[in-house]
């Protein structure tokens, strides 16, 4: 099992932190370095940024949002990024939620499974670099009746493949991305549940006449480092809240969704209706532990390596970690404790 470092969002006030970060995953060996975008910073810069700050470690969109570029722009930032990684980029997609997708971007949030379909295949293409013609519900290239004319890449990545992720949270987005994509990115994924995730995307490697051989599963994970675990979870409330009750329309929140799958139904609606209702202390307080422990790693060194054979046992072939902490020393602890942990469990 191979390590991933997810950096987030840019601009939250630790910038050159996360430089620091992913420079020291760089130096212990990590395999890949994610970035995320929502409605402030973009992905793509900040992976440029990192990549020219860095020597081995893989650069990894988590995610460039379907919604905020077309299929093309996507294939050429994807190439101009392994081109100048030196073949190190990694190009994870999703299509991010209602209130992103129609608030920020102006786009309407629907058939978001064909969007994606329609959305891969164009960019296989353009990476291809054939002549882009296509002719979808979504997108026709080039524009009928017009001067447009079938255009081919002019920049030649690196690899011939560039590794393609997809982020899905429920069964039909999942099943779609074990059919069309290399790889899974997940968030609040619990080794118990494991299932609720792996059996749909088996299904779809089954659909393209393949396996989960080469697939790699890839979830963000939060790692916080100390003896006192309570603390340690209770450090994520907030940020469990966020994502379970006000990520989303009520009736369109995939995190939420995915909680209630795993069991947590009661805790799922309060979380949701005490943040709408803008009582954020409350929501993170009906957050229960058990949810926090089971999808995060926390505790001490051997806690924490216990856990990960969990993981590996779920299947898990990159596990992503978030390093908890408000201070760069406590983020660098849980980074270098991660590779210690690895070692512990005889995982490396």
């Amino acid at each position: 099992m191979r390590l991933g470092i997810n950096l987030g969002y840019w601009g939250l006030g630790m910038d050159a932190d996360n430089i620091a970060v992913a420079q020291e995953a760089d130096r212990l060996g990590y395999s890949v370095c994610w970035a995320a975008e929502a409605y402030g910073s973009d992905a793509a810069t900040v992976l440029a940024y990192v990549a020219a700050k860095t020597e081995r470690i893989d650069v990894g969109s988590a995610i460039f949002q379907i919604p905020a570029r077309t299929p093309a722009m996507t294939a050429m930032t994807a190439a101009t990024l392994d081109t100048l990684s030196g073949g190190r980029f990694r190009l994870g997609l999703g299509v991010s939620g209602p209130q992103v997708s129609e608030g920020w971007y102006g786009v309407k949030f629907d058939k978001p499974l064909a969007r994606t379909r329609e959305y891969v295949e164009i960019i296989r293409k353009a990476m291809s670099r054939e002549r882009l013609v296509h002719d979808g519900a979504n997108w026709t290239l080039p524009l009928p009746g017009g001067p447009g004319k079938p255009l081919k890449l002019t920049v030649h990545p690196v690899r011939e493949h560039i590794p393609l992720y997809i982020a899905a949270i429920g069964p039909k987005n999942l099943e779609q991305t074990g059919e069309i994509a290399d790889g899974w990115l997940g968030i609040f994924f619990a080794p118990e549940h494991a299932a609720l995730s792996i059996d749909p995307l088996i299904a779809g490697r089954a659909k393209a006449g393949l396996t989960l051989d080469g697939f790699d599963l890839c979830p963000t994970v939060t790692i916080s480092v100390g003896d006192d675990v309570k603390a340690a979870a209770d450090s994520q409330r907030s940020y469990a809240a966020l994502y379970i009750g006000g990520m989303g329309s009520k009736d369109k929140n995939f995190y939420n969704q995915l909680t209630r799958r795993m069991g947590f139904e009661q805790a799922a609606d309060e979380i949701q209706e005490r943040y709408l209702a803008k009582d954020y202390e409350g929501a993170a307080a009906a957050v229960p532990h058990e949810l926090i422990d089971s999808t995060s790693l926390l505790g001490t060194k051997e806690r924490i390596a216990d856990r990960m054979h969990a993981y590996a046992d779920a299947g898990v072939t990159t596990l992503t970690l978030a390093p908890a902490g408000f201070t760069l020393d406590e983020r660098i602890t849980a980074l270098r404790t991660g590779v210690e942990a690895l070692e512990h469990a005889g995982l490396a």
